[in-house]
């Protein structure tokens, strides 16, 4: 079967708002083996929408709509839809019950909206929204189905998972395809993809997507079979290939990020950490306590931005930075040490560099960061040099930062 996702709002067409939506719903698709042919975007106006309704219809399986169906007069999706399947708008007992409860709940009173809201097409199928105003429409032919959404991320995420893909899994049978995506960091695209050398005795018949972001590299291997626990093995397989040639840069899988695994190394360790940000400004702290249960490994966290932070809070030798400056790899050893022997810890953690996008100099450029790490058996710093704005900086500076504890931890 294939499917076309048609989201609908003006605010996706000036980019005012990301379209995340067609890649939940397509990712959430692609698990059940139903393949996604088309991605339309359309605005607000009756003219653009009846042309991308009929057009999917005539030659998609699946239709899957999100967007316009709110209370307010931009929102024309319903009426759309009415005139697409030439059905009336009626009042649904169901949903008044439902959004009545919900507004009970918020404290909020029945408006004309609220009203409004409870009217759906005669001839649809309900979705419930169990956290939204809004109902879904479900419309049959035969096999073939049409979908309809709103456009709220979280409301449009809840009916996928809990409606739609339980609605559309048994007619999605045939091709199994399977994904698997491994996380790297600290390594360009460039210099992985030689890494694994001859891509097709790599494979073997599998698909390899490289794809590139500010803090690393995913890889996502797709494999395509009748039988699904074949299209596990295989997938499997080449995962494996790939760990033999580059399993130092790989730190996790699928959605995990390298906050989340580098948790998980330091609780089953039982090690903690202590961190003394200047150039990041907080940016790794804030990643490692965005981990439940970050108390337990993470004991202190201080911004030591000034030279005077540095030297009365760390204990760095003033003279240290007067004959080094604040952005060089003595200073952000000195860091690392004054920080974990202030918190008692495992590790010391530090970071001093130039963000920018002033500040730079010949010698010393913007995006030059120094990393230090401190253990009760090493004092090291590590050179980098970033690109991008200043907050891409502090974001890739933040990344490496962590992976070096991974890597130090890992691959002593």
């Amino acid at each position: 079967m294939t499917a076309e996702i048609l989201t609908i709002g003006d605010e996706l067409l000036i980019g005012q708002v990301i379209n995340t939506n067609q890649a939940y719903i397509a990712e959430q698709l692609n698990l059940i083996s139903l393949r996604v042919a088309r991605m339309t975007s359309v605005g607000d106006e009756m003219d653009e929408i009846l042309p991308a309704f009929q057009s999917a219809w005539e030659k998609y399986d699946v239709v899957i709509v999100t967007g316009g169906l709110g209370p307010t007069h931009d929102d024309i999706t319903k009426k759309a839809v009415c005139k697409f399947f030439d059905s009336d708008l009626v009042n649904n007992d169901q949903v008044r019950r439902h959004i009545l409860e919900l507004w009970k709940r918020r404290n909020m009173q029945w408006t004309q909206s609220s009203e409004e809201q409870t009217m759906v097409p005669r001839k649809a199928a309900l979705i419930e929204n169990p956290v939204g105003t809004a109902a879904g429409f479900l419309f049959k032919d035969g096999q073939k189905r049409f979908i309809v959404l709103p456009g709220v991320p979280y409301e449009m995420k809840e009916m996928i998972d809990g409606s739609v893909i339980p609605l559309l899994s048994p007619l999605a049978g045939g091709m199994t395809i399977r994904h698997r995506t491994l996380r790297t960091t600290g390594i360009p695209e460039s210099v992985l993809a030689e890494r694994l050398g001859d891509i097709e005795a790599l494979l073997q018949g599998a698909k390899l997507a490289f794809l590139p972001a500010p803090t690393g590299v995913r890889l996502r291997i797709t494999v395509f079979d009748t039988n699904p626990h074949a299209a596990e093995r295989r997938v499997h397989e080449v995962e494996e290939r790939i760990r033999s040639r580059a399993a130092k840069f790989i730190y996790g899988v699928e959605k995990e990020e390298l906050e989340e695994v580098l948790g998980r190394i330091l609780t089953e360790h039982k090690l903690t950490i202590a961190v003394a940000e200047s150039c990041t400004g907080g940016f790794i702290l804030n990643k490692l306590t965005n981990i439940s249960g970050s108390s337990a490994y993470v004991e202190r966290g201080l911004v030591t931005y000034s030279n005077r932070s540095k030297i009365e809070l760390l204990g760095v030798p003033e003279e240290l930075i007067k004959g080094h400056g604040a952005v060089s790899k003595e200073v952000a050893e000195a860091m690392a040490a004054g920080v974990r022997r202030l918190a008692g810890t495992d590790f010391g953690l530090s970071t001093t560099g130039i963000a920018g996008p002033t500040g730079g100099t010949e010698e010393k450029p913007v995006g030059l960061v120094w990393i230090g790490f401190a253990s009760g058996h090493e004092t090291v710093a590590v050179k980098h040099q970033f690109g991008g704005s200043r907050n891409l900086i502090k974001e890739r500076a933040s990344q490496a930062a962590m992976e070096m504890v991974r890597n130090r931890i890992n691959f002593p």
